[in-house]
């Protein structure tokens, strides 16, 4: 009999001690009934049944709690206006996101051409004057732009650095 008893009671007390440690950081918007010192003061003056009643009882579940206007908080997410708002603005902000890159880039192609095919000869890029030779930008004789991260740079180079 006392083989039976002495693992019972080691297995009370942890219930007990995990039930005032959950009690303790459970949400207190979500303890029903008592406060929560008072359902701490019950689960250890009434050992395994203020336990028991602390589980069943003062947990409340989440999403299924009164908010404090009396409003029930949305068991699932497409029954909250709040959340659909959101998921509407996200999508807006995706989507202006997508235009500005593909203008980006239009602007990014729009530069290289001019860069790369001037439409008369002599005709600088947008942006005033080419930098004069020697400077990192232009070729060995100071007129055509050297542009390293372009695989055609002609300078044997890849345009990453370390390869």
């Amino acid at each position: 009999m006392v083989r039976l008893a002495i693992p019972l009671v080691v297995a009370a007390v942890v219930f007990m001690i995990y039930a005032v440690v959950d009690c303790a950081l459970f949400d207190r918007l979500r303890i029903r009934g008592v406060a929560r010192g008072w359902w701490i003061v019950i689960i250890l003056l009434v050992p395994l049944i203020g336990a028991v009643l602390w589980f069943v009882i003062g947990r409340g579940r989440a999403g299924r709690t009164v908010a404090g206007g009396g409003r029930r908080i949305p068991l699932a997410p497409d029954d909250d206006s709040d959340f659909l708002r959101r998921l509407d603005r996200d999508a807006e902000q995706e989507e202006r996101i997508r235009r500005l890159e593909q203008e980006l880039a239009d602007l990014d192609v729009e530069l290289d051409e001019s860069i790369d095919h001037p439409e008369t000869p002599g005709e600088q890029p947008p942006g005033g004057s080419l930098p004069g030779p020697g400077h990192p930008e232009t070729g060995p004789s100071g007129g055509t732009p050297h542009r390293p991260d372009r695989p055609d740079a002609g300078d044997g180079t890849t345009g990453r650095p370390n390869a």
